[in-house]
């Protein structure tokens, strides 16, 4: 019988993955705290104020929970249709909510009333926010317009009507109250000027805008769409600096976090990527069993990082 040599093979340690400042700051974000919502959660965001209330946008309500016992605290229910897109004023005393009756409702936050309800729209409205002046509303609606409202008056100052098919993302400018973002489904960011009304410059991101995010300088803007984050320069007329490919299913959410310096992306994938606000390196990412559809990020509570995810019928939330 023929004999056979054993061949001496070299054996080599595994290297695990580089240990950095921020693998180890954002490994400490666990999921401790479940919380259930019988339905698809929209949209959240934290209140900039302490105690740092946050609101979750589901079905027909928003609902406001204390961060510390997670528990529900107050429940804005006055809608006939869904809602979508529940945002905090910078003095945290307003919330601003849109929703498939094609109108945006204006809340008080201490007597849970409805201030103000600004009609003109002509089909849902996904994403609101409050300008930098904090006395205007912007809205971004499925019926292809951005429009500008006065909250004092409740009138409509502006509209802007570029877009060709459903615009579900926008941005508003954190240093100009007259600068605004929108990205549509036709696949084009526009920037416009309210002083001027008209549109400043438009960028192709080649996919579904799903989200937008300007930077803190205002300068600088993200588009998220596809598996695609692009980084544009607002100063230079919408120059394209980089482009992003982590995700590999559509990225459904930006945000922005430690200060100014991280960035954040959620996507279907069921990944949460952290970037570098300076260079757009991959510093970080966070693995969850389901979809991410929303990141929200508490401006002084650093351990409260949430995303809300789907899952059959019940979306949880975790904090």
């Amino acid at each position: 019988m023929t004999s056979f040599k054993k061949i001496n093979t070299k054996v080599f340690a595994r290297t695990g993955p580089e240990l950095t400042e921020d693998n180890i700051y954002w490994k400490k974000y666990a999921p401790p705290v479940l919380i259930k919502e019988f339905g698809p959660i929209d949209y959240i965001d934290f209140s900039p104020v302490e105690p740092h209330y946050f609101a979750t946008t589901c079905s027909v309500r928003v609902q406001l929970y204390n961060p510390i016992t997670k528990l529900a605290t107050k429940t804005y229910s006055k809608f006939k249709e869904a809602a979508y897109g529940g945002c905090f004023r910078r003095d945290g005393k307003l919330l601003c909510v849109g929703g498939e009756e094609a109108v945006i409702k204006l809340f008080n936050i201490s007597s849970n009333s409805v201030l103000r309800i600004f009609s003109g729209h002509k089909a849902a409205v996904h994403r609101v926010f409050f300008t930098a002046d904090d006395v205007h509303v912007a809205s971004f609606s499925d019926d292809k317009t951005v429009a500008l409202w006065d909250i004092p008056s409740e009138k409509q100052l502006t509209s802007f009507n570029e877009h060709t098919d459903y615009v579900r993302a926008g941005a508003v400018s954190p240093v100009s109250s007259d600068v605004l973002l929108s990205g549509g489904y036709d696949k084009i960011v526009n920037m416009y000027d309210a002083r001027t009304n008209k549109k400043v410059f438009s960028v192709n991101h080649n996919a579904p805008v799903e989200s937008l995010l300007f930077l803190p300088t205002g300068g600088i803007f993200l588009s998220a769409g596809g598996t695609d984050i692009k980084v544009w320069d607002a100063l230079a007329g919408g120059k394209l600096v980089a482009k992003i490919t982590q995700h590999h299913k559509t990225v459904t959410c930006l945000k922005i976090a430690s200060n100014g310096h991280r960035i954040l992306s959620g996507s279907l994938d069921r990944h949460v990527k952290v970037y570098d606000a300076g260079t757009y390196k991959t510093l970080h990412a966070l693995d969850y069993p389901n979809a991410v559809l929303s990141i929200g990020i508490s401006v002084s509570r650093t351990n409260c990082l949430c995303h809300y995810r789907v899952k059959s019928t019940v979306t949880s939330i975790l904090i």
